[in-house]
């Protein structure tokens, strides 16, 4: 919660105060109920209240100037809102280090899966495209409304080949209008295990993108215990460690931020929680009204409890 006039949060000082003087006062009245023993004799004529209840008027109104105090200072609460117009580019490396099986049943099984449980978190207004890379971008879909077409794409990659991460990021801002400045809000999201080795500098085309206003988040799948086997039947397994430091630099580059996933479940996990993100937008809506009536629903208790337990003549 947040407040458009937090000065007002001030007003809440009255409330100690107000118990202070609250306190004082009823200090007060049992001096004088000892000082004048005469009205003793009324005593039994005052209909018998619980000591408790009589306090019930003067909490509820200690709470409503709290309550209004925060209804002065304009709070406010965030919500998240579909975005309409957004366009993504879901870029996946399928080069042939992506047939590793450290992350279980292979990296390029998991990437398939968790690109679908991205899809699964936008609405359904979001522009949707997908590039698959290799030694080149061979596989290509622009953003659609129609996420099946971007469906189809990713479901049919296989791993092979090199990794020309600097091409792939740069055809996904080409489709999604970088270079101009009124293109409607878009990200690309970047799954690979980050050993670029064909292309551009991929951090260089980050930095493009940063310019376009097109962050680039990066997912860094595997384990630095990956391999692949060797083509030598008598050669030891091929090492595949990910790259992570890669994938940071070209997601700070940007102006996004970087994952790292070991795992299936956590991968899924990640694209899950950027869908969500990057399909909707952070919103405030005001709820002073909210408090304002809290406020004078606790006033109009205080009233009714003083009129029901102050002490009165039959």
């Amino acid at each position: 919660m947040s407040f458009a006039s937090p000065l007002w949060l001030f007003a809440l000082a009255l409330v100690p105060l107000a118990l202070a003087l609250y306190l004082r006062a009823r200090r007060r009245a049992k001096r004088y109920a000892i000082r004048f023993p005469a009205l003793s004799t009324l005593r039994g004529a005052v209909e018998a209240v619980p000591n408790w209840e009589r306090h019930v008027p003067a909490a509820f109104a200690l709470a409503a100037i709290a309550v209004l105090a925060v209804a002065l200072a304009r709070p406010r609460v965030t919500y998240r809102a579909a975005v309409g117009q957004t366009s993504m580019m879901l870029v996946i490396d399928h080069s042939g280090s992506m047939a590793a099986n450290d992350v279980q049943p292979s990296r390029i099984a998991a990437a398939i899966a968790a690109a679908n449980a991205f899809i699964d978190r936008l609405p359904q207004t979001a522009r949707v495209g997908a590039i698959g890379f290799g030694t080149s971008p061979d596989t290509v879909q622009a953003p659609v409304t129609n996420h099946a077409v971007a469906r189809a794409l990713i479901d049919s990659e296989t791993a092979s080949g090199g990794t020309d991460t600097g091409d792939a990021l740069n055809l996904a801002l080409q489709l999604l209008g970088g270079g101009n400045r009124k293109h409607p809000p878009a990200a690309i999201v970047l799954l690979s295990d980050g050993a670029a080795n064909a292309g551009p500098n991929p951090a260089t085309v980050a930095q493009q993108a940063r310019r376009d206003k097109i962050p680039i988040y990066t997912v860094a799948l595997g384990t630095f215990n990956g391999v692949l086997p060797n083509p030598d039947p008598l050669g030891a397994p091929l090492a595949v460690p990910p790259d992570p430091q890669l994938m940071q630099e070209i997601a700070t580059n940007s102006g996004a931020r970087a994952f790292n996933a070991q795992s299936a479940d956590e991968l899924s996990s990640i694209y899950k929680h950027l869908g969500t993100q990057l399909g909707s937008v952070s919103r405030k809506r005001e709820i002073t009204a909210e408090f304002a009536i809290g406020g004078l629903v606790l006033l109009l208790l205080a009233a009714a409890g003083s009129a029901r337990w102050s002490g009165r003549l039959p």
